[in-house]
């Protein structure tokens, strides 16, 4: 899956700017939120940066390019930003979650197995294929999508429940989504911290990465 990953030129004609760091996690034990990933979501929030952080803006910009109101659908890391204290789902969940309010970071975790061909960000045509709660691609818009439809609205709004990381996941793929004025440093970073909790939940955890820039 990491090796074929890939965003389709529309994005980078739309933001050139646009990185994602894709990375596999195999062999996951996940589990209920337990005092480790509770610890790790309070430390999170009290760090949690504004909501009118100059990186929630820049998504907020980037959904107005392709005709979305960020006051209605928000960009995730900025809903989850206004969410606080942040909800408890479960281990693996609550890590990538921490990790995306601590640097304003959209992050997506899906379950690996539940994919059919690779992931791909495109524009879309309208007609893909999408769970009924979460509507229609309207034609243009920013999706995430597999073989099978749509894995994500809205570039990183809401995903699907076909592909959700649940307590039986064993093994994921995260989507770490930059723009500027995020640096490319601090999206590595942020990676790296991730991998940490999620050895720390799963000592053998097997984790590859890879960074996938706009139109590659």
């Amino acid at each position: 899956m990491l090796d074929d990953i890939w965003v389709d030129d529309a994005v980078a004609a739309l933001r050139p700017d646009f990185t994602v760091l894709a990375m596999t996690a195999l062999g996951l034990r996940n589990g209920p939120t337990d005092d480790r990933s509770r610890a790790w979501l309070a430390e999170a929030a009290e760090a949690a940066r504004p909501v009118q952080d100059a990186k929630i803006d820049a998504w907020k910009d980037a959904y107005r390019a392709f005709g979305a109101k960020p006051q209605r659908t928000r960009p995730s890391v900025d809903a989850l930003t206004r969410r606080l204290p942040l909800p408890e789902i479960n281990l693996v969940v609550d890590a990538y979650n921490s990790v995306s309010v601590r640097h304003a970071l959209p992050i997506g975790g899906e379950d690996l197995d539940r994919y059919s061909g690779p992931a791909r960000l495109v524009r879309a045509t309208g007609d893909e294929a999408s769970e009924e709660a979460l509507g229609q691609p309207e034609p243009g818009e920013v999706i995430w999508r597999d073989d099978v439809g749509v894995t994500c609205r809205r570039w990183n709004w809401r995903q699907v429940v076909r592909t959700r990381l649940t307590e039986e996941t064993t093994n994921a793929i995260f989507l770490l989504e930059r723009l500027e004025p995020m640096t490319l440093e601090e999206l590595k970073e942020a990676g790296e911290e991730l991998a940490d909790l999620l050895t720390r939940l799963t000592p053998e955890v097997r984790i590859t990465t890879r960074l996938v820039s706009s139109g590659k």
